[in-house]
Order: C-alpha cells, then structure tokens, then sequence
C-alpha cells in the first residue's frame, strides 16, 4: 500500500469538509505522519535485516531499499507533497470538465451520494 493514499484521502476528506486547502494538509498530515512514519520504519528495518546475509547481492539490495524507503517516505511523501500540495491550494482538486462529467462521484466512506456537479 502506497503511504500517499493515507495522506491524500485524508487531505480530500478536509478539504471536502472545510474548503481550506492549507488547513486541510496540515490536519492530514498531523493525523497521517506517524501511520507514514511506522510504515516505513518497518520496511526500512526489514530490509536493513539483509545487510547481515552473506550473500553480498542480498546485503546491496537490502541496503539499497532501506535508504531507498526512508528517503521516499521523509523526503517525498512527508515534505514534498505536503508542499506542493500547500502551494497549489485549491487548484491542487482541479478537474477539467469534461474528465468530471465521464468520472465517477463516489463517496468512500458510503455516506450520501456526493451532489451531481454537472453543468445546468
């Protein structure tokens, strides 16, 4: 599972529920981190358990993806998405609108059907 499905859902949740982009990624993010932050700490460290193989392609992969993880997961999904996220503010949900008529309205959390957006 990809960690940016924790933090995006979350933001679109606020953002649905408040309309305020900025708050909206720094609620998501507060709420998110720590699930982002264990995730990877228990990749990082699986991998970092093949660096004791003997086998010396095992111990460059498992090192390769532990650094390869933590980077991805601080640097990426915890600094740079809630950034540009932030500076895009409510362009970030933009949709054209023909790709909005053809898409489908699902609410995830299966409360009443999000209203038809569609010209009048």
């Amino acid at each position: 599972m990809d960690y940016e499905i924790f933090l995006l859902s979350r933001v679109h949740e606020a953002y649905k529920r408040t309309g305020d982009a900025e708050a909206s990624v720094a609620h998501a993010l507060e709420i998110t981190a720590r699930v982002i932050t264990c995730a990877a700490l228990i990749m990082v460290s699986v991998f970092a358990a093949f660096v004791v193989s003997d086998d010396v392609v095992v111990k460059m992969l498992g090192l390769g993806l532990a650094v390869s993880v933590l980077i991805d997961a601080t640097v990426v999904r915890l600094l740079m998405v809630p950034a540009v996220m932030t500076l895009l503010g409510r362009h970030a949900w933009w949709t054209p609108r023909w790709l909005d008529r053809i898409m489908p309205h699902i609410d995830a959390e299966g409360r009443e059907a999000v209203p038809d957006r569609s010209p009048s």
